[in-house]
This record gives structure tokens, sequence and C-alpha cells, in this order.
């Protein structure tokens, strides 16, 4: 791993019950951004929608998916793996987008 590395326990020295828990907590993170992210993008819509802007912006779902192809290899993380994630959570967003319209 990178820069995460100080981030992470020393799973050589924790039980199966211990890393179980570090695994609850991490998701736990994980809902907590896709909330704070899923809160953003919809206020996104909201100023699309007062501009009178299109719901798709191809170029930024570009940059998104850019920046996630490069934060995976930052972290040593499968690119494809995170690109797929990134691509559901635009799609997810796109479609709430156009139901509150």
């Amino acid at each position: 791993m990178a820069d995460n590395d100080t981030e992470l326990r020393d799973t050589d020295e924790m039980s199966l019950d211990e890393l179980r828990e570090e695994i609850e907590t991490i998701d736990r993170e994980i809902v907590e951004k896709i909330a704070q992210r899923t809160y953003v993008a919809d206020t996104i819509a909201q100023v699309k929608d007062e501009q009178g802007l299109p719901t798709t912006d191809e170029e930024q779902e570009q940059a998104v998916m850019d920046r996630a192809g490069q934060n995976a290899e930052r972290f040593d993380v499968d690119s494809n793996l995170v690109k797929a994630v990134f691509r559901l959570l635009i799609e997810l967003n796109k479609v709430e987008q156009r139901e509150s319209r």
C-alpha cells in the first residue's frame, strides 16, 4: 500500500474478530462517504436545475473517472474495480437528478 500505511493497524497481531470489527468500521465509513457524496450530488442537481443546465455532463463524468483511476493507482487498488464503483455512483446520481426534475 502507498500513503495509507499509517492509517492501517498492524494486522499481524490482530485476531479474526478484531479484523472483522475493522472491516465493519471501514464499511460504515464507506456508507457515510456515499451518503455525503449523494448529498452533494443532490445539491449539484438543484444548482443545475436553477441554471437550466442538463443533468448529464460527460466532461465532468470523465474527470471523475480519471480521478478514480488515479486514486486507485495511488492506493494500489484495482483500477477497473474502483472505476466500476464510481460508474455506479454516477449512474445512481443521474437517475436521482432526473427523477427530481
